[in-house]
């Protein structure tokens, strides 16, 4: 049957620096393009002249948040589908007729790609 596989202290310790090396090389090598997507997203939903999340919502590191929204976090949790978020920003009206989130894309504040960045750099947070 052959000699029995005996694990040890140091076959642990070498699967576990191969776990965190792995790891680390996966966050150490994301991808440029989808990073630049997600600074342009925040800097968009930063911006006081475009999305302006700050001027209602607390997120990140943004300065001076307002409380009038919910905070921006967990938002993969709270909006699994993009698809959601997404409508959320074009028009929050058509889910909350009373909502005091104006219609991003219905009024032409952002436009489709905008807002998609901004979805994009949402979900990450």
């Amino acid at each position: 049957m052959g000699i029995p596989y005996r694990l040890t202290s140091k076959h642990i310790a070498a699967g576990l620096a191969l776990v965190l090396t792995t790891a680390a090389a996966g966050q150490a090598g994301a991808d440029p393009a989808s990073e630049r997507r997600l600074e342009s997203g925040k800097q968009l939903a930063m911006a006081r002249d475009k999305g302006n999340c700050l001027a209602c919502h607390a997120f990140d590191d943004g300065e001076l948040p307002g409380n009038v929204g919910p905070p921006l976090m967990y938002m993969q949790q709270r909006f699994p589908d993009q698809a959601a978020l997404y409508d959320q920003i074009w028009d929050a009206t058509a889910r909350n007729p009373d909502t005091m989130m104006p219609p991003f894309g219905k009024h032409g504040i952002l436009t489709e790609e905008e807002i998609g960045l901004i979805v994009e750099y949402l979900h990450s947070l």
